[in-house]
């Protein structure tokens, strides 16, 4: 992910204008109508802030960055998806499904929830959420509402839904809230690794079936990042003299190799008029973990707020003093990234196929 050159001026500005938050104001209308998120605490906007949960992100130092403050997001300032919805001309961000009612359903809801997997009971360890099960039964409640304002036309409605963009970023606490959490799940003695994956890639293929069913065709579809790589793993782990545990990383990849292959078939005619896009988030992480300086992070092993070695025993304490220049941290805390690495995440996989494939998001929202 390292710029050089003319781009990396280019790139500068552009982020540039990320940072200082003025690139959500254009006068020409969003490139889709509608913009649909399902996914965990790395894009929750603040599902689970009525939820009984240690899951949860509605405190400071949270949102210390973000115009609206505190609101659920798990990080210092803007999702991935939140910048994305901004170089996609979204002048609002997409309101979480707690929230969202009427009108403002036309524009696109997020589902996603803190500590929500494939799996039903991933995250239980951590109190209620909203699984993936859960938030597409949601989806399914929100086109019911949306069929009362097209007036009943179903045909004009599938249309509508047909521009749309749908972001489906699961598997992450599929591993770490489940397969590598031994003391609460049997599922790493009940699976090899190969054979989780394969679980977690049926039960995936089904969901996202429904999806389309449900009218979903231009989807994107998220890899399970290097895990082992976060300060959570790093603060546990005592192995090797590799900076990240190879163990949980190589389970990961049997994951995302089969995601990626799933793609294929759904864009080669096993579901009609889809078009998909893997996202390779798992490069992207990697990436900036290995080139951290070429992108201004000077530490890229610690949570900016939290407790213990790495930062990374829990996440950050309320009213917790964060670092002061959070722009040098690759980690907000144990498990979520920056702002900053978000927003380089996006502008890279949205206008470039350096970690998107058959091709980028721009791409995907102009078909």
């Amino acid at each position: 992910m390292k710029i050089v050159g003319e781009q990396a001026l280019l790139f500068g500005l552009i982020l540039a204008c990320f940072i200082a938050r003025g690139c959500s104001q254009q006068a020409q209308p969003p490139q889709v109508p509608c913009f649909f998120i399902f996914g965990d605490s790395l894009v929750d906007n603040g599902n689970n802030n009525g939820m009984l949960t240690l899951a949860r992100a509605n405190y400071r130092p949270y949102g210390i960055d973000f115009p609206g403050g505190t609101t659920g997001r798990f990080t210092n300032g803007r999702t991935y998806v939140d910048a994305l919805a901004q170089l996609m001309g979204f002048r609002r961000y997409i309101p979480p499904y707690s929230r969202a009612r009427g009108p403002q359903l036309l524009q696109g809801v997020n589902y996603a929830s803190g500590a929500s997997g494939i799996r039903d009971e991933t995250g239980d360890n951590l109190g209620a959420h909203s699984s993936m099960n859960a938030q597409v039964t949601n989806f399914g409640n929100t086109i019911s509402e949306m069929r009362r304002l097209f007036r009943g036309d179903t045909n004009a409605l599938s249309s509508y839904l047909s521009k749309c963009i749908f972001y489906c970023g699961l598997g992450s606490n599929d591993y770490l809230n489940n397969y590598f959490m031994p003391n609460f799940y049997t599922t790493s003695s009940d699976f090899t690794a190969k054979a989780y994956a394969a679980a977690l890639i049926q039960d995936y293929t089904r969901q996202l079936t429904q999806l389309h069913s449900l009218g979903a065709r231009k989807v994107i579809v998220t890899a399970v990042g290097p895990i082992g790589c976060i300060p959570y793993q790093l603060a546990r782990y005592h192995g090797n003299s590799s900076r990240c545990n190879d163990n949980i990383n190589k389970a990961i990849l049997l994951f995302n190799t089969e995601l990626r292959r799933l793609v294929d078939r759904f864009n080669g005619g096993q579901l009609q008029g889809a078009k998909f896009v893997y996202l390779d988030s798992y490069k992207s992480s990697l990436d900036l973990y290995q080139n951290g300086t070429a992108n201004g992070f000077e530490v890229i092993d610690k949570g900016c707020c939290g407790v213990g070695r790495n930062n990374g025993q829990i996440t950050c304490l309320p009213l917790q003093q964060p670092c002061n220049d959070r722009r040098k941290y690759l980690f907000w805390d144990a498990f979520h990234p920056t702002e900053l690495a978000n927003l380089l995440f996006a502008q890279a996989s949205y206008g470039s196929s350096s970690y998107t494939y058959p091709t980028n998001i721009q791409q995907l929202a102009a078909l």
